[in-house]
């Protein structure tokens, strides 16, 4: 690969996510960004913790507050990169996207990288709200190690947010597919419940999903644990993004096969 190309493919790759993700939250109007980046996260997080102090009796707080600060991660992998994709079709550009020369890899993972930035970004503010509203001790925990942690939680959630985009492209209800999926993760990711308290078929359900392994040894750093105990877990987080990107990304390369050998977008 020549320097021209390779520069060409930066150029294609950061121009790419940017222009999507802005086009997505429609930067004229911020309301719109706040509410469904801020305002929507912070009530759920805020609801969760309450109830989960409440059949708690308040002694596992922490518990509610980590999970679901991590959860905050699957708005933007689940809802922001399945709607960057998916919006191609809707919007009548994928189209000219299958008829261009630029790298499909490049272009395929530009859709999620802002999200990765933004959905880590969401998470921070998950955790500042859980220290200034509800009291969260970080006292112990490596703010080093979490924040790696939120990194690779973030990317193997917006991993899973790839694959589903491509399942956006062959089926007209791209909002069943986020909400299935967002509701897969609050149910069996431990955000909530502990995964050693759920059926055997939930747990391995659980274990197939992002944020699982991260959202667990998130609760070990903030209890103290240092990167070296937590590093299995987040060794497996990251396999399971890379897992979910390639499988994404076979998915879209088979979609545009399939688009240019009928000659129509509509899979089904």
């Amino acid at each position: 690969m020549s320097l021209r190309t390779l520069r060409n493919n930066f150029r294609l790759f950061f121009e790419g996510a940017l222009l999507s993700y802005v086009a997505l939250f429609r930067w004229l109007r911020p309301m719109t960004y706040l509410a469904s980046k801020v305002v929507s996260p912070l009530s759920y997080m805020l609801f969760f913790v309450f109830l989960g102090k409440y059949a708690s009796n308040g002694s596992e707080a922490s518990f509610y507050i980590v999970g679901n600060a991590l959860q905050i991660a699957a708005s933007s992998g689940i809802y922001g990169v399945t709607m960057s994709i998916g919006g191609d079709r809707r919007d009548g550009t994928l189209l000219y996207l299958f008829g261009s020369p630029a790298n499909r890899l490049t272009v395929f993972f530009g859709r999620a990288f802002m999200h990765i930035i933004d959905g880590a970004f969401g998470v921070v503010l998950g955790f500042f709200w859980g220290v200034v509203l509800l009291g969260l001790d970080l006292s112990q925990a490596n703010l080093g190690a979490l924040a790696l942690v939120i990194v690779i939680t973030t990317f193997s959630t917006c991993g899973l947010g790839l694959l589903c985009g491509c399942l956006s492209l062959v089926t007209l209800n791209v909002m069943f597919v986020n909400n299935t999926v967002f509701f897969l993760l609050l149910l069996f990711s431990g955000a909530n419940v502990q995964t050693a308290l759920l059926p055997a078929w939930a747990q391995a359900i659980g274990q197939a999903l992002p944020l699982t392994r991260g959202i667990t040894a998130a609760r070990q750093i903030v209890g103290g644990a240092s990167l070296a105990e937590v590093s299995h877990l987040l060794a497996g987080e990251l396999l399971f993004g890379f897992v979910y990107v390639a499988l994404g990304y076979l998915m879209f390369r088979w979609f545009e096969a399939f688009a240019k050998r009928r000659g129509t977008l509509e899979a089904f």
